[in-house]
């Protein structure tokens, strides 16, 4: 199995068994009302679902090299899914996943953190503004 199928696999298992929909019926099966999932030439992927109890997933998967030649080939991915919470609430997330940053999601419900302070914006402003301990130690011969 290659890293696609596998990535592939591993999310829609995550999204599938997500957080308890209102309305949902213990024992009831939910039905997929709608799903792709396409293997291209290049070497990236696109799949996407919809359920009748309205969580909606979709996502697409290109390779990169990536920056560290150990590691080979990178799969960047982006995409989105949307789905109710317990309290009514509609919860949609939009979402980049790479080498570089991690997963990055996005959505109106996470929380944010507040504004760096001036003076501590200034004071890391100022460290970064200095040499590194290596730079330093290189002068010193």
């Amino acid at each position: 199995m290659d890293w696609t199928n596998v990535l592939f696999l591993s999310t829609w298992l995550y999204l599938a068994s997500g957080a308890p929909q209102v309305g949902q019926t213990p024992g009831k099966e939910i039905k997929i009302i709608s799903q792709t999932n396409d293997i291209l030439p290049d070497g990236g992927y696109e799949w996407s679902y919809e359920t009748e109890n309205g969580i909606k997933a979709q996502e697409t998967g290109t390779l990169k090299k990536s920056k560290d030649p150990e590691n080979g080939d990178a799969v960047v991915a982006q995409g989105s899914y949307s789905y109710t919470d317990p309290e009514g609430n509609q919860i949609s997330i939009t979402y980049v996943a790479d080498d570089e940053g991690g997963f990055q999601p996005q959505g109106a419900h996470l929380p944010t953190p507040p504004p760096i302070p001036p003076n501590i914006q200034r004071a890391l402003d100022w460290i970064a503004s200095q040499p590194s301990t290596t730079e330093r130690a290189g002068r010193r011969k």
